[in-house]
């Protein structure tokens, strides 16, 4: 009797719905259709001691370690490091854990991050297991290669297009350029900036994605018509706009640049600045870029942009650079051209042939300013022997942008072949003057009006006793022997050139 009774017990308890289990909290989930940034792609936890540890593994930086993890019932929290947000150095993130998989929420710069995750399999976990490059090279020194005597000149995709260019828009630039007048005032680097890139071949090898079918071809067409073409890629595993870096493949991509024609090459730190964050390590990993193109045989420029990290001008050269960016990215109003312009470019020293101070791209000719701005603008790059790379879209220039881009009087005080940094002389009641010399002799003067009112300003004294006369650049006018008071335009300029007694001045005439 107890046993039918028992045996009946039990038949009715397995006819019950089973208890959920309770979720798994170690292991490897993986998530699909990860958004691109920062793209978590894998979460792997396991059991340490009495705690856990691990990680999130992420298509822009490769592993994140989980930092101060706690694992309290369903909900794993721990803390990750955080990029470019110096107030939040670290963020929280939460692991929910239910029958079916894993809820992973957090923050990463600027975005907040919502995943749904699912167990993975071996060969999952396997092929989302990040493979770190080699380690970088020891930090060597490259000699001068003859490149860049003067800052370079010519024009980028990124200020107008952004990551939207393609093949056509670069070959219409090029063309631009050309029957514009543009290429005979001196610009010939036409550089692809960030979006070009598609995936990796089986051999490794970086394929252009569909907008560019053909990148040998448009080489080609660039230099036949007597330009440059120039391209973008970065040390990390992503570039700024998501694309294929260079990270683990920086010797092949040299290669790949070389064979294609690439005469210009832009190194943008992005998503590299999570594995090469001290000096030492951004030294070597724009030292191994260097050492590789300087391998292919090719003359290639080289432009190093971190953002002016750890005194570049300080190193840019040996690395093998041409020119080294001293800021962050520019836009299209005063404020920040003028921030960049006064404040933050003229702190870094060094510049000359061969190597020179990127305060970025040009913004004149994208309508954010003035007539006048744009000429201040232009003077302090100008004025500073700072490369002159257009960022506008070249089919649409106006009478007023191309008066200021193709002024021959300002490009040659920029492209003076004594390749001297001008430096700011005097300062008072928001008139600046700076100075640069230039070779045989003639000096260059810029009086900057940095008010929101038009303002007089004074001539400095004793130039007249320098040279034969003063030429007023961007009035192509020479000043009368009495005229030492000028108007200088709110938020505007005056770029003189004090010509040297004997010396041949830019109209040809000797004096």
């Amino acid at each position: 009797m107890i046993r039918r009774a028992w045996a009946a017990l039990c038949l009715l308890l397995f006819a019950l719905p089973a208890a959920a289990a309770p979720p798994a909290r170690t292991g490897s989930w993986v998530f699909d259709g990860a958004p691109s940034y920062p793209g978590v792609t894998m979460m792997r936890v396991e059991r340490a001691g009495a705690g856990v540890r691990g990680e999130i593994t992420t298509r822009w930086y490769g592993p994140i370690a989980m930092q101060n993890p706690r694992l309290r019932g369903d909900t794993l929290t721990f803390d990750a490091r955080n990029l470019n947000d110096n107030a939040h150095p670290t963020r929280r993130w939460t692991a929910r854990f239910t029958p079916r998989g894993v809820r992973l929420t957090g923050d990463m710069w600027y975005a907040h991050v919502v995943q749904d995750g699912r167990r993975g399999a071996p060969a999952e976990v396997a092929a989302r297991t990040f493979r770190p490059a080699p380690p970088l090279p020891a930090l060597g020194s490259l000699p001068d290669d003859g490149l860049a005597r003067t800052p370079p000149m010519g024009w980028s995709s990124w200020n107008r297009f952004a990551e939207k260019i393609d093949d056509a828009t670069v070959r219409a630039m090029a063309d631009a350029m050309v029957s514009s007048g543009l290429r005979d005032a001196g610009y010939v680097y036409v550089n692809i900036d960030d979006g070009w890139q598609g995936t990796r071949g089986p051999d490794g090898e970086l394929r252009p994605n569909a907008k560019f079918p053909d990148m040998k071809a448009l080489a080609d067409y660039v230099h036949a018509r007597g330009l440059k073409l120039g391209i973008y890629s970065s040390p990390g595993p992503k570039t700024c706009a998501g694309y294929e870096g260079s990270y683990g493949h920086v010797e092949q991509d040299a290669r790949t640049f070389a064979r294609w024609g690439v005469d210009f090459l832009k190194y943008d730190l992005c998503s590299g600045e999570w594995f090469y964050a001290d000096a030492d390590s951004v030294k070597r990993t724009y030292y191994q870029m260097g050492a590789a193109l300087r391998a292919t045989g090719r003359p290639i420029v080289y432009s190093l942009c971190q953002y002016g990290r750890f005194d570049v001008a300080d190193w840019g050269r040996s690395v093998g650079g041409h020119l080294w960016r001293t800021t962050g990215d520019i836009t299209d109003d005063y404020k920040t051209m003028s921030d960049i312009g006064f404040v933050r470019n003229p702190q870094f020293p060094h510049a000359g042939p061969g190597g020179w101070n990127d305060p970025d791209m040009l913004e004149v000719g994208n309508g954010g300013m003035s007539a006048d701005e744009y000429r201040t603008h232009f003077t302090l790059w100008a004025i500073q022997a700072a490369p002159l790379l257009m960022g506008h879209d070249l089919r649409l220039t106006g009478a007023s942008d191309a008066a200021i881009l193709e002024n021959g009087g300002a490009i040659a005080i920029d492209q003076d072949s004594l390749g001297v940094q001008g430096r700011r002389e005097a300062s008072i009641d928001g008139i600046e003057t700076w100075r640069k010399p230039l070779a045989g002799g003639d000096v260059a003067i810029a009086i900057f009006n940095r008010t929101t009112a038009d303002r007089d300003a004074d001539v400095p004294p004793g130039l007249a006793a320098q040279g034969g006369r003063i030429i007023d650049v961007w009035r192509g006018r020479a000043l009368a022997a009495d005229e030492t008071r000028l108007r200088v335009p709110a938020h505007g300029t005056v770029l003189l050139r004090v010509v040297a007694p004997g010396t041949t001045d830019q109209e040809g005439t000797k004096r």
